[in-house]
């Protein structure tokens, strides 16, 4: 086999040393454009997993590495000249080029044709004559761009500007250091990687760089300014660079990594911000899964598709992770009103891996400081602290999310209804919500859909809210009122979602004749006024109900492309009235029913608004758009922001991952100081102390956790050995507060520990 490698960076140099090893027959050629001890870099950090990694496949690479390390478990955070520190971390480090020359004398004992200061031949050229190609030419891969075509990249440009230097001492901790400037706020990253030298990068929001001159600036004066900048952090010794430029960081995603026998590898395949030191870590390991891929499959090709089955899921979480630190950093100076220790712990909780239990495993006091500040009562973890809107007070900060099931007939829910929602109040949750429930028969979205319009409805409902506030005391039950709008008159979600009905379709309203699936849903009618004040006395009429038949909580749904949402939506939204045109016209409406449904509302009670943060889809509302529209409804009187996202229009890219619906409540949260309840994947117990500890939402609404277990929260408390007033057990179940024992746990214990430096027994003949 005879294998061209594009780039000679730690990924590539890796693969062709990895390759070799395990065929030494492989004829292996790497083409480096730059001198050897050329480096535009300085430290290098690894994970203890990627070195695991390096040892099992290469122990003499391992060992060389292991040698060269500098290690530490501790990270400061520095703002306003207090420190806070946290340990139990582990990282390792060394210099990019020292790393670069283990690689090269590890290739050249391996017999690597190294070719350095020459630009290698187009991958396309290449491939004619050779068996493989490994693209590891960086996120500037020439070999990318020229098959654009096939790879199909999407390079993102991001807000902040950062610059790469060093420092000839050695930090002794990963330094997080604020500096808030009359120009704006700047960041330094710093961490060792030998015993007198560290890695520093200055970072700032590109408007602070231009105001602050550095746009104007070359290397030298960035230099001695970035030391001046943060020169208690330098204890007054200067910086130096190579080659160091302002940058801003391009995100790398490409559709497909291989074309033909032309594979990318690291940067020129993906990149990850260098807040989360993924850089060298994510091309090392995609080294090792490429080498192992090519000695488990048959041929190439199948190598190269099982190579990026494997990486590709490992890769894209990690994206999302650096995207989340990411727009942390970009986003900082949101989180600079909040106490030092909170804020401390949003940095080292920012990309949702590191989250309140696993820091607990590694700093317990310092997750305990925390704690301390935030007035969580000893013992209690956050989500089981209490939360007052209004004249509510909910015993935790659970939510049971809205979910729509379908199994009303003509609107009044029945028995399910009442065990359904029963047993999530048993469960523990300090909110219950009801599914969206109609205000009008053509307000629903399928036939199965609970409602309020009329006296039965009230009954009903009555009933299930009545069963939960007696059987679990404490709890709280809120109500959803909405109007499907263009997605109505649909079969049930098992039957076809969002498909129209084969027959009995109740004519849809709208406020502008756009149907949701083009050639497929119903056209809806655009409402005129007649119909505007028609549908505001319904909702209003639903609320008198809610209120009678005892909801404590009452939320208007402006979410997920049903009516009001779409008045929001420029998507949905093409009315040239007054309903519609500029956002503030949009808002119009929904803030009508709102004002007509807040006045009928009992004043104690509170409440909330769903909306889509983002439509997900080009031209939609965005993310400014949402605190726009967060912000008028705070001002009318709404207690709380549900924020969700999205389900606007059919053609929507959700960025689906752990919590990704949460950075947008977070920032409604903490540019407006309005309480926000965060939905959106939130699976565990972990991630809501997380994200309540760290400021980011107050509430967090669960939705298929409550289907898979009824009693998540109660199960939590017991799980983290709780037993306080914020997940109170009904008393007949209390004898079920434990987690019962699985496996034997009656095994003899050892008796007998022989001391390593005692004579050791000899073994039987």
């Amino acid at each position: 086999m005879r294998v061209a490698v594009v780039g000679g960076g730690p990924g590539g140099l890796y693969a062709a040393a990895l390759l070799k090893r395990l065929d030494p027959r492989r004829e292996i050629t790497v083409w480096e454009r730059n001198a050897p001890d050329d480096t535009f870099g300085f430290g290098v950090v690894l994970s203890d997993e990627t070195l695991g990694g390096i040892e099992h496949a290469d122990p003499v690479v391992y060992a060389a590495l292991r040698a060269e390390f500098v290690r530490w478990d501790t990270i400061d955070v520095v703002r306003g000249g207090q420190v806070l520190s946290s340990g139990g971390h582990g990282f390792a480090a060394l210099g990019r080029r020292r790393l670069l020359a283990l690689l090269h004398d590890r290739c050249r004992t391996l017999g690597v044709r190294l070719r350095f200061r020459a630009q290698a031949p187009p991958a396309a050229e290449l491939a004619r004559t050779h068996d493989l190609v490994i693209a590891a030419d960086g996120v500037h891969s020439a070999t990318r761009e020229a098959h654009a075509d096939v790879f199909r990249p999407h390079l993102t440009t991001h807000r902040c500007r950062y610059i790469w230097l060093a420092a000839d001492f050695a930090f002794d901790a990963f330094r997080f250091e604020i500096a808030e400037t009359e120009r704006g706020v700047a960041q330094l990253h710093g961490y060792p990687y030998g015993p007198d030298a560290s890695t520093v990068i200055v970072e700032m929001r590109e408007d602070v760089w231009r105001r602050a001159g550095f746009d104007r600036c070359g290397e030298h004066a960035s230099v001695e300014r970035c030391a001046k900048l943060f020169a208690t952090a330098l204890d007054g010794r200067p910086l130096r660079g190579n080659h160091s430029q302002w940058t801003a960081f391009r995100t790398v995603v490409n559709d497909h990594w291989s074309h033909g026998n032309v594979v990318l590898l690291g940067d020129a395949a993906h990149t990850a911000h260098f807040s989360i030191g993924s850089g060298t870590k994510l091309a090392v390991e995609d080294a090792l899964a490429l080498a192992a891929c090519l000695t488990e499959q048959p041929t190439v090709p199948d190598a190269l598709a099982a190579y990026e089955a494997e990486r590709r899921p490992v890769v894209e979480s990690t994206q999302r992770a650096a995207a989340a630190s990411l727009r942390w950093f970009e986003d900082l100076a949101r989180y600079l009103p909040q106490p030092p220790s909170q804020f401390a712990f949003n940095l080292l909780t920012r990309s949702r891996r590191v989250t309140h239990g696993n820091l607990r495993l590694r700093d317990a006091a310092f997750v305990s400081a925390v704690e301390r500040e935030a007035a969580v009562a000893p013992g209690t973890p956050p989500m089981f602290t209490p939360f007052r809107l209004r004249g509510l007070t909910l015993r935790n900060r659970v939510v049971v999310s809205p979910m729509d099931m379908y199994s009303a007939v003509d609107g009044t829910p029945g028995d399910f209804h009442l065990v359904h929602l029963g047993s999530r109040a048993l469960g523990g949750a300090g909110l219950v919500m009801s599914e969206m429930v109609c205000v009008s028969p053509r307000g629903r979205i399928t036939p199965g859909c609970t409602g309020l319009y009329t006296p039965e409805h009230e009954a009903a409902w009555r009933r299930v809210v009545d069963f939960c506030h007696a059987q679990s005391p404490g709890v709280a039950v809120g109500v959803q009122l909405g109007h499907s709008g263009r997605k109505g008159s649909t079969r049930l979600m098992w039957e076809g979602i969002d498909d129209p009905l084969p027959s009995g379709n109740w004519p849809l309203a709208a406020p502008s004749s756009l149907p949701y699936r083009p050639g497929v849903s119903q056209i809806p009618q655009a409402l005129d006024a007649t119909g505007l004040a028609a549908i505001r006395e319904e909702f209003t009429a639903a609320a008198r109900r809610a209120a009678r038949a005892g909801f404590d909580l009452l939320e208007l749904h402006c979410a997920h492309g049903y009516l009001l949402s779409s008045f929001l939506s420029p998507l949905t939204n093409l009315r040239t009235d007054g309903y519609g045109g500029s956002l503030t016209a949009r808002l119009r409406y929904p803030l009508e029913v709102f004002d007509a449904v807040r006045a009928v509302w009992p004043e104690d009670r509170p409440m909330t608004v769903r909306i889509s943060a983002t439509d997900w889809a080009p031209g939609g509302t965005t993310a400014d758009d949402a605190v726009v529209v967060a912000a008028a409804f705070a001002a009318r009187g709404a207690d709380a922001i549900d924020v969700s996202t999205g389900q606007v229009v059919p053609d929507e890219r959700p960025e689906y991952g752990r919590s990704y619906q949460t950075p947008f409540a977070d920032r409604i949260r903490n540019e407006l100081g309005v309480p926000v309840v965060a939905v959106g994947a939130i699976s565990s117990w972990d991630d809501v102390n997380s994200l309540v500890l760290a400021g980011r939402a107050d509430l967090c609404a669960l939705a298929r956790p409550h289907l898979y277990d009824p009693h998540w929260t109660l199960h939590a408390a017991a799980e983290q050995g709780y037993s306080g007033p914020g997940a109170p057990w009904p008393l007949p179940y209390r004898a079920g507060s434990r987690r019962p024992p699985t496996g034997r746990t009656d095994a003899p214990k050892p008796r007998l520990a022989l001391d390593a430096d005692l004579p050791q027994p000899r073994p039987f003949p």
